[in-house]
């Protein structure tokens, strides 16, 4: 494990016996999210297209897109090769990327609107601060010295590295962002976690950890959209849909970016001799689209790690190409060239204009919120349909808000198909 780490960072909140001696603490911590059913339940959790779904544009069964336990095992690989290469712990690295999405309910961001709505008299809801809650309080591994659930217990420098944004509701409205990381009934292990942390600011593993999570989902998403049909290359050569692909890019992922910047970063995109400009589907159209996310992964991670490195030696003092050591916790920020952004965000929108608003997907949106919405007004009104952990908080609660905190964390830990089946049982559909 580097140096750079200390044992304050390898502290855990709580006593912890662990089962061997010859693992590292963020092997340990590693290991605990993999293993956790968290995890495992987000292999049933839509990322872009439903799982197991028939939603193609060619009308076959597309049986193996991407879920949110796929985009997380693949944001795991890059933020791991990252951060290595930047000095990070590669453990550490490896366990707040295949944590950062634990929080997301059924039907993704679809679910997590609807839960917001549902969840605005507790306190809200906001997918990264349930992966929080889940990592520190819901997941079955640690209990308290009064027997109060701990989470998977890990170290200090774990939950920091996953916490992308580290502050509470109201400081993310104070912020003008809806974003937070943190519910009220959590703040006490949150404090302890960033102790010592510079305010509001993440950690150098955190910054990581969002960057490899945006090259993931951008460029995967992107080949998921091919592999459907639902984006023909050749329709980006249109001007008319640039025009419409560079509003909804500078509106939902590049505020302040301007038409003409937007325009030299999709032709920058168009010029790689791996740009996907044709797809039929074929055996080697199939090899060449692999090989252009393999790059497009390879441009987006090499583009910040030589940014950074540049700034922290210019930030120690020393001569360009000089190495400024490990860069961990809070020594460093990640840099990220506002060119490569663009780039990034541009895929985003790509992925969000030809799958995401279509109109059978925008339907099929509101059903789903629908549901979700029912599901926690069916649990509130029929408790005992609670699984028995979640069904002993209900009884233990000391208030209403209590109470719909629980019915939330129910419903958010659901799968797509145990929403579904669920809804059916209380009768909400």
């Amino acid at each position: 494990m580097s140096d750079a780490y200390t044992d304050a960072d390898r502290q855990r909140h709580l006593p912890d016996h662990p089962s061997n001696k010859w693992r590292t603490a963020f092997e340990r911590d590693r290991a605990r999210v993999l293993h956790s059913a968290a995890l495992r339940r987000l292999a049933a959790k839509t990322q872009v297209v439903a799982p197991g779904s028939n939603d193609s544009a060619y009308g076959a069964y597309l049986d193996s897109p991407r879920t949110r336990l796929t985009h997380s095992l693949e944001c795991a690989q890059i933020g791991r090769e990252l951060g290595k290469e930047l000095g990070a712990d590669p453990d550490l690295m490896e366990t707040a990327c295949l944590a950062h999405d634990l929080g997301h309910p059924p039907f993704g961001h679809t679910g997590e609107e609807a839960l917001a709505l549902a969840a605005a008299d507790c306190g809200g809801f906001e997918g990264n601060a349930q992966s929080f809650r889940i990592l520190v309080r819901l997941e079955a591994k640690a209990m308290g010295p009064n027997g109060e659930p701990g989470g998977l217990n890990l170290t200090r420098a774990a939950l920091d590295a996953a916490t992308k944004y580290p502050w509470t509701l109201a400081e993310g409205q104070a912020r003008g962002t809806g974003k937070f990381g943190v519910y009220a009934d959590d703040e006490p292990v949150f404090e302890w976690m960033r102790h010592g942390a510079v305010l509001g600011r993440s950690c150098f593993e955190a910054q990581v950890m969002d960057w490899s999570d945006d090259v993931a989902y951008s460029v995967h998403d992107l080949e998921d959209a091919l592999h459907a049909g639902f984006l023909v290359p050749k329709t980006l050569l249109s001007l008319t849909e640039q025009a419409e692909l560079f509003e909804l890019t500078e509106i939902r992922y590049a505020s302040g970016a301007s038409a003409p910047e937007l325009s030299e970063a999709l032709a920058r995109l168009q010029a790689l001799d791996y740009w996907p400009g044709d797809y039929d589907g074929s055996f080697a159209a199939q090899a060449a689209l692999k090989n252009a996310t393999s790059s497009l992964i390879g441009r987006f991670c090499q583009s910040a790690a030589a940014a950074t490195r540049a700034a922290a030696s210019q930030a120690a003092g020393l001569d360009i190409g000089q190495d400024a050591g490990p860069l961990t916790r809070y020594a460093a920020d990640l840099v990220v060239p506002r060119q490569t952004r663009l780039e990034c965000a541009l895929l985003k929108a790509i992925t969000a204009r030809y799958v995401m608003q279509r109109d059978d997907a925008r339907e099929r949106r509101r059903r789903q919120r629908e549901l979700v919405t029912g599901l926690v007004e069916g649990l509130s009104a029929l408790p005992e349909h609670l699984e028995p952990a979640f069904h002993a908080w209900y009884a233990e609660a000391a208030d209403d808000c209590t109470r719909l905190r629980v019915v939330v964390d129910q419903v958010a830990s659901l799968t797509d198909d145990a929403a579904y089946a669920l809804s059916t049982r209380l009768g909400t559909v």
